[in-house]
């Protein structure tokens, strides 16, 4: 059995003790270890109750959380744990066993406040804060709109709201939500202008705005420059923000009334500093820079490593296939008389989309950066080289080889995300390049610093003419990695492949272990037909990747993809074994096939369904189950997938462009119309967000207003018979939702088989540490103390021995926190007065203290 996880049930009194905890929406329950260990679980958020109402023609829906701390077993329909009952106003109107949801159908207003209080073995405990009801039956988070602008170009831009993540930044237990503010100009990686400036703005739920994040003129705008990882990295209890900066990043703090307080730039490194570098700098590229700058890898051609090393021609002349006309070194007339010929006959005569002497609004020089800032207050924390650097402007990546030259292209590919690579910290990867050349760098934060855990470096693919010599699908130089080349996606996941209890990176088509060594690079023979029939070729680059448990048949979890290659990939859609890359179907396309999706979309099939934009005629085109076979040739959207129904099946949903966005079943029909809201990044139709931010297991969708003046936030409100613990708490959905804004927006995914007929006791429970829960408790000591339940002497002492105990939290001394922990409970076990704490507030003290002790081990 993975030691990460247990699937044993909590005994009934200890459920009972933690409960007493878990009631009171400060602290909810958090269970000790199955088996006692002298190390902690791994890290998760310490999250309250996450109660929520809304106003339906039926009466109110109320929704709220099951922790998977909480879970003492399974039946047939869910996860066993407390029974809840629930207050209007203060007066007890239902108890709930078998969900956390209800429907009050005698509900007369929307002025009324819900409560809910966790019951066991006929114990009702404390309960949590009260809600009021969403009176139009969504919420809306107010946005503060950036100002529009004006490119070097005279352009005019605006601004509208895109992707979104969520994180507890202060530690009390709730998300704040983190808005990406993308300018009307923004542009993919291949397309020529200015765009305006990226900013990243913090929001709580009621709308204010905590900072702003302004990236700069040196941070092009476009889904594939900028991801943003929002995530406690360091176990400290609140989140850190980590992305990629450049001169001129900057915080913006605001104060209550939403009016800027303060304005500072990141934090230069010296040597950037002492080389002349500044925060003023411009490094975006006008038409006639760069003209210069090609003048300039033109004069020093003969210098190049890979000329003077003879795997490029030596002459530009040889490289266009035209006779020589200069002698080198270039002179600068000389130059500047190849670069027009380069620029107006060469360039073109490639392409006729090639329009160099119009190629303006890229950055293609001056520092990288990657910065963590502080959650809640967007202070900078540290700033260091982005990793590895672009090296040039995109030559060695093979943005000239093709007949599209586009320099800037894929030397500027990105991705981001999260990933528990020892099982029980979050790391950080980000990773350039996906095309030709493939890097990852992966960081852990202490607090303090950045510090590398590995790097991978697939090398450049070599090439015998940069301006005419196609490097993808070629392996680059490094003999361990250089079979990556070609083989990345729009995005990458975190996902335990291998069952060793560390999450590995699922990079497209190939998958790197945790320790930073490649697993493996999933090949396949070319079939008749093809380009190359015969030959061995990597299952290569796609738009849409999927990672869970596909088809619960089989033992641990399955990838679904799909593939660009068209004639020269051996597939265009592939189900393969995620621990091992082999190819359980699919089917070659001979075309670009662009999009997939996966869902339980029809309960009457074991398994989850998959499905890709496949020609008609194929043996993959159309709906099909998870072990390959058709279901029908009609296929649901592939925009986004949404968990929103009762039954646990999966919804779609859709709306691109100026379309309203709506939530659809397969079978059912339409659920949602969102009217008045948009999805972002064009024909991809992807909402800001959706994650399950609060209420029970299901997901909620965030998307804009129209006008960007606000998120709007819908929820689920059909009654479920399912009691499911918080997708949040399972790590690779949470490591998932943290990486869902990057560049093609994927959707998150449990690790485990999440469908209409999953089996609840198959369902892992990870064994957490959740550094929250330490200042949980100390708020419910000052609850009782404020209240007099705690006083005298034994206040002052439990008082201090818990500050310890949360200084030693932050700094992720477990061994100080248990101790301190021990000095609590020493304190509250005293018997002579006065130093005796009333029984009901002891017995919540004392399971509190026990339940983090059971935790730190």
């Amino acid at each position: 059995m993975n030691t990460r996880y247990r699937l044993t049930p909590v005994p009934a009194t200890l459920a009972l003790s933690l409960a007493l905890i878990a009631g009171g929406g400060v602290l909810p329950a958090v269970a000790a270890p199955a088996h006692h260990q002298n190390r902690p679980g791994i890290q998760l958020e310490h999250l309250d109750r996450g109660l929520v109402a809304a106003a339906t023609t039926e009466g109110t829906f109320l929704s709220w959380r099951l922790l998977a701390t909480e879970v003492t077993g399974s039946t047939t329909t869910g996860q066993a744990g407390p029974d809840f009952a629930v207050y209007r106003d203060g007066k007890k109107i239902a108890t709930v066993t078998d969900s956390t949801n209800y429907l009050d159908p005698a509900a007369t207003d929307d002025t009324a406040t819900y409560q809910v209080a966790a019951v066991v073995d006929g114990v009702e405990l404390a309960r949590s804060g009260d809600v009021s009801p969403w009176a139009q039956g969504y919420a809306e988070i107010p946005l503060q709109k950036p100002a529009d602008g004006v490119t070097p170009a005279g352009e005019n831009y605006t601004y509208a709201a895109n992707d979104m993540s969520l994180g507890d930044a202060d530690g009390d237990g709730q998300f704040e939500y983190v808005v990406k503010w993308e300018p009307t100009n923004s542009k993919d990686v291949s397309q020529i202008g200015y765009t305006g400036n990226t900013y990243i703005d913090t929001y709580t739920m009621d709308g204010a705005l905590l900072h702003r994040i302004d990236l700069g003129v040196n941070i092009r705008s476009g889904a594939h420059y900028t991801q943003f990882m929002v995530y406690d990295f360091d176990g400290d209890g609140r989140t850190e923000m980590m992305m990629k900066t450049a001169p001129g990043t900057k915080i913006l703090s605001y104060d209550d009334a939403g009016n800027v307080t303060d304005e500072r730039f990141i934090t230069m490194p010296e040597d950037d500093l002492a080389a002349g570098y500044a925060n003023d700098d411009d490094y975006r590229k006008s038409a006639a820079d760069y003209y210069e700058h090609v003048v300039d890898l033109f004069t020093q051609w003969h210098e190049h490593p890979e000329v003077v090393s003879g795997n490029w021609p030596a002459t530009l002349e040889e490289a266009f296939g035209i006779d020589p006309r200069h002698a080198y070194p270039l002179s600068d007339t000389n130059a500047r008389d190849l670069a027009d010929y380069f620029i107006d006959e060469y360039a073109p005569g490639r392409s006729a989309r090639n329009n160099l002497r119009a190629f303006e609004g890229f950055i293609l020089s001056g520092p990288e950066y990657l910065s963590v800032f502080d959650g809640a207050t967007g202070e900078e924390l540290q700033t260091v080289d982005y990793e590895p650097g672009r090296g040039d402007d995109g030559l060695m990546w093979g943005d000239y080889a093709m007949s599209r030259i586009e320099p800037g292209n894929r030397v500027d590919r990105f991705l981001s995300g999260v990933a528990y690579l020892d099982g029980q910290r979050p790391s950080a990867v980000f990773a350039r390049g996906y095309y030709t050349r493939t890097t990852m760098a992966a960081y852990t934060w202490d607090g303090k610093n950045l510090s590398t855990v590995w790097n991978v470096d697939s090398g450049h693919a070599p090439m015998s003419n940069p301006f005419n010599d196609s490097p993808h699908g070629r392996p680059g130089t490094d003999p361990e990695f250089g079979s990556l080349n070609t083989q990345g996606f729009h995005s990458l996941s975190a996902a335990d492949v291998d069952g060793d209890g560390r999450q590995e990176i699922v990079y497209g088509s190939a998958t790197i272990d945790d320790d930073g060594s490649l697993l493996y690079s999933s090949f396949a023979t070319m079939p008749e037909g093809s380009a190359t029939p015969g030959v061995e070729a990597g299952l290569g680059h796609g738009d849409a990747m999927h990672v869970t448990d596909i088809d619960p048949e089989r033992p641990g979890l399955e990838i679904f993809t799909v593939h660009e290659g068209g004639a020269y990939a051996p597939y265009g859609s592939a189900l393969r074994d995620a621990a091992t890359g082999e190819v359980l179907f699919g089917a070659y396309s001979g075309r670009d096939t662009g999009r997939g999706m996966i869902g339980d979309v029809r309960a009457d099939v074991d398994g989850i369904e998959v499905w890709s934009s496949m020609p008609g005629g194929t043996d993959a085109s159309g709906l099909l189950s998870s072990t390959g076979d058709i279901l029908e040739p009609r296929t649901p959207g592939t925009n986004m997938s949404i968990k929103w129904a009762a039954d646990l099946t999966t919804q779609l949903v859709n709306g691109s462009g100026d379309g309203t966005p709506t939530i659809d079943d397969w079978t059912r029909g339409t659920l949602l119309t969102a009217d008045g809201t948009r999805t972002n990044n064009g024909t991809k139709g992807n909402p800001s967000l959706v994650a399950d931010a609060f209420g029970d297991w299901r997901e909620e969708l965030f998307v804009r207003t129209a006008d960007s003046s606000a998120i709007r936030v819908y929820l689920s409100t059909e009654v479920t018979e399912h009691k499911l613990s918080t997708l949040m708490h399972d790590p690779q959905y949470r490591a998932e939702v943290a990486r869902q804004n990057t560049t093609y927006n994927q959707p998150s995914y449990p690790s485990y088989y999440l469908a209409s007929d999953m089996d609840f006791a198959a369902v892992p429970v990870p064994e957490a540490w959740t550094p929250g829960i330490v200042s949980a408790l100390g708020s419910t000591l000052e609850t009782l103390t404020v209240s007099g339940e705690v006083a005298g002497p034994v206040a002052k002492q439990l008082e201090s021995s818990l500050a310890q105990a949360e200084r030693a939290a932050a700094q992720g001394d477990l061994a100080k926190v248990r101790k301190a922990m021990e000095k609590f409970v020493k304190f509250l076990g005293q018997s002579k007065k006065p130093d005796v704490v009333p029984a009901p507030a002891r017995a919540v003290l004392d399971n509190g203290a026990r339940t983090i002790l059971g935790m730190v081990g």
